[in-house]
């Protein structure tokens, strides 16, 4: 019976946590080098020997939340204030920075561009600084995403061989989506803005894979899994069926209308194969053996090919 291919794009199941979002024990990692300001290309460090603070520097005290209404992020934040003038290299002057939630700094009076980075989310504001202390609050428009997988028999994916990857919803005039974040561990909290995004879930190495758009909205940790159609196969070349594996194997896996999908080499091969129809071919010294396979969706499959002469193939005739 041939199975019916999946296709390119599958339903990722998601589900929306009411909750305010907040922070989660395993996230992705906050690396401020990262981070992307709206509308600021690029920036200057902040100059070194800078001279003590002078007295009429003004206080402003600086707070993010998730949404209008939201209470006040109290860790995991990255405040950068930029002068709003280029300077001679084409960059915003950084006067200051600091990490963590609600943060205050002393500055000269004067205008300012603030950044409030959270994970992969952010907002940039102008502010003013007088004399007098202030308060000022950005509102990151922010929630979370949570993604996982499962196989379409309901059976666990081994978490090392799951891999997501984040891009832009909305694809440029070529096609191509930007990546936003790659590798993505399963059960991953990443912090974004509220939007639609365009995930990639990578099921082992080879084309399992299944692309879907899935919404984050505002304050809420939004939870969504995929089901695979795919299974872990491992690939032997035997004598006999039940037989030993036989060392010093070649591997060739073909799609149905010949396409090479992996290489290997080895008594044992093991790889993910999305489901489908596929011609494995096995060479062991000077012989040729070809089998045709179908990949069901669920378990691990053991695939023997017996070195028969039923199964050979004339060498001469060679491989593409």
């Amino acid at each position: 019976m041939v199975c019916p291919r999946p296709a390119l794009f599958a339903l990722f199941f998601a589900f929306v946590i009411g909750s305010p979002f907040g922070v989660d024990a395993q996230e992705v990692d906050d690396g401020m080098g990262d981070v992307k300001l709206p509308g600021i290309s690029g920036y200057a460090s902040p100059s070194q020997g800078a001279s003590p603070l002078a007295t009429s520097q003004g206080q402003i005290t600086l707070t993010a939340q998730l949404t209008e209404q939201g209470a006040d992020i109290t860790r995991g934040l990255v405040w950068r204030v930029f002068k709003p003038e280029a300077g001679p290299d084409g960059k915003l002057p950084l006067v200051a920075s600091a990490q963590g939630g609600t943060s205050q700094f002393d500055l000269d009076p004067g205008s300012y561009l603030v950044h409030a980075a959270y994970g992969r989310a952010g907002a940039t504001k102008r502010i003013t600084v007088g004399k007098e202390p202030k308060r000022e609050s950005l509102v990151l428009d922010a929630g979370g995403l949570k993604l996982d997988a499962i196989l379409t028999s309901g059976g666990r994916i081994p978490p090392d061989q799951l891999r997501f990857s984040i891009y832009e919803g909305e694809a440029a005039s070529d096609g191509d989506r930007a990546l936003i974040i790659p590798d993505v561990a399963p059960n991953t909290v990443v912090r974004l803005n509220a939007g639609v995004y365009h995930v990639v879930s990578t099921y082992g190495s080879v084309n399992a894979v299944i692309r879907s758009d899935i919404r984050v909205e505002a304050g809420k940790l939004t939870e969504a899994s995929v089901e695979h159609h795919a299974a872990e196969v491992t690939l032997k070349l035997v004598r006999e069926a039940g037989g030993e594996a036989m060392a010093d194997t070649s591997w060739s896996i073909l799609t149905e209308s010949g396409d090479p999908v992996r290489e290997a080499v080895g008594a044992f091969a093991s790889m993910v194969l999305s489901e489908g129809e596929y011609t494995i071919i096995a060479k062991n010294r000077d012989r040729i053996y070809q089998r045709d396979y179908t990949v069901a969706s669920g378990p691990n499959q053991d695939v023997e090919v017996v070195a028969s002469e039923k199964n050979a193939l004339d060498p001469n005739e060679g491989l593409d």
